[in-house]
C-alpha cells in the first residue's frame, strides 16, 4: 500500500501544475514548494541543530507558537524550520519571527522527503495535532530523529480505523511521545496499540491566555467603540453574514458591530457591504469622522482580530454555520466575552465543553440567532455571567506547554 500510495502522490505532483492554471490557490502553493529549498539554502546556517516544526495551516501554527517560545528557551542554540502545508497557512506567516526558515512541505514523496530531511537535518521534529505524512513519519523514524505529536487528536473516522489505512499505523511508530488533547484521543491511540501518550491539553490555551497579557490597545477601536456595546463578528463567511446583516439591519440599538470576514477579497467585501442597510466602514477607509458614524466596521486586514476581541462585549466566530471548519473560539474567551457559533462543531471539543458550561451557544437558524444575541445584548447580568465562564475555561486549561517542556527535559 506504501508504494501505491506513493505512485499517486507523483502522479498527483505532476498533475498539480496542469490544475493550478484553473486554481489561484493551488497555484500559489506550487509556486511556493518550488521555492523551498531554495529558501531553506539561503536561510540555514550549516552547523547549527535543527528543530522542525510541521502545521498543517494557521490554527496549527497557533498551536504550535507556545512549543517554539518554550522549547527555545531551553535549545537556544537550534535553528527552527517551520513548514506549512496550506497556503492560508503559509502566506499569512511566511514572514514570522519565530522560525529562522519558513516554507511550504514538499509532497510526501520519497524522493522529496529524502531531499527535504537531507537539506534540514532535524534534531527534534513537532507535528501538531493531525496532520500525518507516512512518508516523512517513516523517514524520520529510519533517521533516528526525535518526534512528537504535539495537541494531538485522533477519532475512529480517521484513515487508521479504516480498512485502507491500517498500513500507516507503522508510519506511528515513529513518535516518540504522542501529547493529546483529551481522553479520547487516548482511547482511540491505545486501540491502534499505542501507550506512550499523555493527555496534556491544547496548546492553544496557552497561547490565547498570553494575549491578555500584552497590549492590545487599538485606537482606531478606541474612537469606534466609544462607550457603547460591540460585538465583535470573527472569521466570517458569506452563511454567517447573512444572519448577522438580517439582524443589524433591524437593530435599533446603539450597539456597534465589527465583521471580520475570513476572506477579504475585494468582491466578497462589496457583497457584505450591500447587504448591511446602516452606515458602516472599511479599516482601510477609515478616520475619526467615519468611524464615529459607522454602526459597522468591516476588518479588510490580517493581523488585528485577536486585538479587537479584547473590545468586545460579545463575540460571533465563523466557520460552524456551514462546512469550513470553525475558527478559534479560545481568542475572544481568554477576553472573558460570551461566544455565538454555528451548529457544525463535531471535530471541536473545546466548543462542545464550552457549549456544556455555557459560556457559549450555537445557533442553526435566523431566529435562533436574533435571539441569543438580543438577549446578550439587553441583558447584562447574562452576558457578564456567560463572558465570566469563558474566561475561566481558557484560564483552567492551560498548562499543556509545560507538560511538554517538561517531558523533554526529563529526556534529553
Amino acid at each position: 500500500m506504501r508504494e501505491v500510495y506513493s505512485l499517486m502522490l507523483r502522479l498527483v505532483q505532476n498533475v498539480l501544475p496542469l490544475v493550478g492554471l484553473f486554481n489561484k490557490k493551488l497555484k500559489k502553493s506550487i509556486k511556493g514548494r518550488e521555492e523551498t529549498f531554495a529558501i531553506l539554502k539561503k536561510e540555514l546556517k550549516k552547523n547549527a541543530p535543527v528543530i522542525w516544526m510541521h502545521a498543517a495551516s494557521l490554527g496549527e501554527y497557533e498551536q504550535g507558537v507556545p512549543i517554539i517560545e518554550s522549547v527555545s528557551k531551553c535549545y537556544p542554540d537550534h535553528q527552527w524550520v517551520i513548514t506549512f502545508f496550506s497556503p492560508s497557512g503559509y502566506e499569512v506567516k511566511k514572514n514570522n519571527s519565530l522560525a529562522t526558515a519558513t516554507v511550504y512541505l514538499p509532497l510526501d514523496t520519497p524522493s522529496n522527503v529524502n531531499h527535504f530531511l537531507d537539506s534540514i537535518h532535524p534534531e527534534f521534529c513537532f507535528l501538531i495535532k493531525y496532520d500525518f505524512w507516512p512518508n516523512y513519519l517513516l523517514a524520520l523514524k529510519e533517521r533516528q530523529v526525535r518526534t512528537f505529536l504535539v495537541s494531538g487528536v485522533f477519532r475512529k473516522s480517521q484513515p487508521f480505523f479504516k480498512w485502507y489505512g491500517r498500513w500507516i499505523i507503522k508510519a506511528l511508530e515513529s513518535f516518540e511521545y504522542f501529547f493529546l488533547q483529551d481522553a479520547s484521543s487516548g482511547e482511540a491511540l491505545e486501540a491502534l496499540g499505542f501507550k506512550n501518550y499523555l493527555i496534556s491539553g491544547d496548546t492553544r490555551f496557552d497561547r490565547v491566555s498570553h494575549q491578555i497579557e500584552v497590549d492590545n490597545t487599538l485606537d482606531f477601536m478606541n474612537i469606534f467603540k466609544g462607550t457603547e456595546k460591540v460585538v465583535v463578528c470573527g472569521s466570517t463567511w458569506p452563511e454567517c453574514e447573512a444572519f448577522i446583516a438580517h439582524y443589524v439591519n433591524n437593530d435599533t440599538s446603539t450597539t456597534k458591530y465589527v465583521i471580520a470576514p475570513h476572506e477579504i477579497k475585494p468582491e466578497k467585501l462589496t457583497s457584505l457591504e450591500n447587504i448591511l442597510q446602516v452606515s458602516s466602514v472599511r479599516y482601510s477607509q477609515k478616520d475619526d469622522n467615519s468611524l464615529q458614524i459607522a454602526k459597522v466596521l468591516i476588518v479588510d486586514t490580517i493581523g488585528l482580530l485577536s486585538r479587537i476581541y479584547s473590545y468586545g462585549d460579545i463575540a460571533y466566530v465563523g466557520g460552524a454555520m456551514g462546512g469550513t471548519g470553525l475558527h478559534n473560539i479560545l481568542e475572544p474567551a481568554t477576553f472573558g466575552i460570551p461566544i455565538i457559533i454555528g451548529t457544525n462543531i463535531e471535530k471541536f471539543p473545546e466548543a462542545k465543553k464550552l457549549r456544556q458550561l455555557a459560556g457559549l451557544y450555537t445557533v442553526a437558524s435566523q431566529t435562533e440567532f436574533d435571539a441569543i444575541l438580543k438577549k446578550l445584548i439587553s441583558d447584562e447580568k447574562f452576558r457578564l455571567q456567560t463572558g465570566m465562564i469563558a474566561g475561566h475555561f481558557v484560564n483552567s486549561n492551560t498548562g499543556a506547554t509545560r507538560k511538554i517542556t517538561d517531558y523533554l527535559l526529563s529526556k534529553p
